[in-house]
């Protein structure tokens, strides 16, 4: 037990200018990771924008076939080297994640208790996949999204977009699409962290189907409902899993305590009959009666 405490408590034992140190040092190792990223995204410049305007550059093509014109263009005389180091500190972002995520795990390790490190590491096992998942399906409905927005263009009118406009608009997606893959497993830790239970996120059905169509609505750059549904669609079947755990992980709440869980039931709701309730005193009799 004294070990433990020990760990625990190193990081507040800890004076504040050998916390600064180790942040400088953290912070230093996680910016040359980043600088090696950037390098290696400006070697590989050439490669990044061809897989980053593909998307585009598919609707180019279509568009073409239908009588209309769309360019992507640079406006300004810098703009090229502007959009090679823009391009470059993305990739550099990316590909230094696992060093920087690594040395912000590290700076915060010893604060935390040993079941706080294993949600910690559950949820960074978990989360990387989902927002690979959402990313990869924004990668994919972008040219169908782009599609229908220039399908708008009146006749006669050419669609100059600008670069670095589509590169934000590119991000945005990603980012918005792999947040949203996320929102299951955020339902899930605040039910582990004993905050939501399975039976109210059940109870909750019909709000969580209008907050995740509202969500792909606004998320998705058309109006039409085909994208809607292919956000909406993947959200849902991942909160429906996420339920599930949840469910389960009420369950065994309950058995591990030996009481029944009455937190999920609403005020008029009849609660169910306790399968094993504590056992009452008996009476003692008096002699003498």
């Amino acid at each position: 037990m004294a070990i433990k405490e020990r760990g625990a408590d190193r990081a507040a034992a800890m004076p504040l200018t050998e916390h600064l140190r180790e942040l400088r040092s953290r912070l230093v190792k996680a910016g040359l990771a980043i600088v090696v990223g950037m390098v290696v995204g400006w070697i590989y410049y050439d490669r990044l924008f061809a897989w980053l305007s593909e998307p585009f550059n598919a609707v180019v093509e279509q568009s073409r076939a239908e009588g209309r014109e769309v360019t992507l263009a640079l406006t300004g005389v810098a703009d090229p080297f502007v959009l090679q180091m823009q391009v470059a500190a993305v990739a550099g972002l990316v590909l230094s994640s696992p060093v920087w995520l690594y040395q912000l795990w590290r700076f915060v390790t010893p604060g935390l208790h040993k079941n706080e490190r294993r949600w910690a590491v559950g949820f960074a096992a978990v989360a990387a996949p989902l927002f690979l998942a959402g990313a990869l399906l924004a990668y994919v409905l972008l040219p169908y999204g782009l599609q229908i927005l220039f399908g708008f263009t009146p006749e006669g009118v050419e669609n100059i977009v600008s670069v670095d406009r589509y590169l934000s608009f590119f991000l945005r997606m990603i980012l918005v699409f792999g947040i949203g893959f996320l929102v299951p497993l955020l339902l899930v830790l605040l039910n582990f962290a004993g905050v939501l239970t399975g039976r109210k996120l059940v109870s909750w059905w019909r709000w969580i189907i209008i907050s995740v169509l509202l969500f792909s609505a606004v998320a998705t750059p058309t109006g039409d409902p085909i994208n809607l549904l292919l956000l909406a669609v993947p959200i849902l079947g991942l909160v429906a899993i996420a339920v599930g755990i949840c469910l389960l992980n009420d369950r065994r709440r309950d058995r591990r305590s030996g009481r029944m869980d009455y937190s999920g039931l609403d005020d008029d709701e009849a609660s169910p009959l306790d399968p094993n309730p504590s056992p009452l005193d008996e009476p003692t009799r008096d002699d003498g009666a």
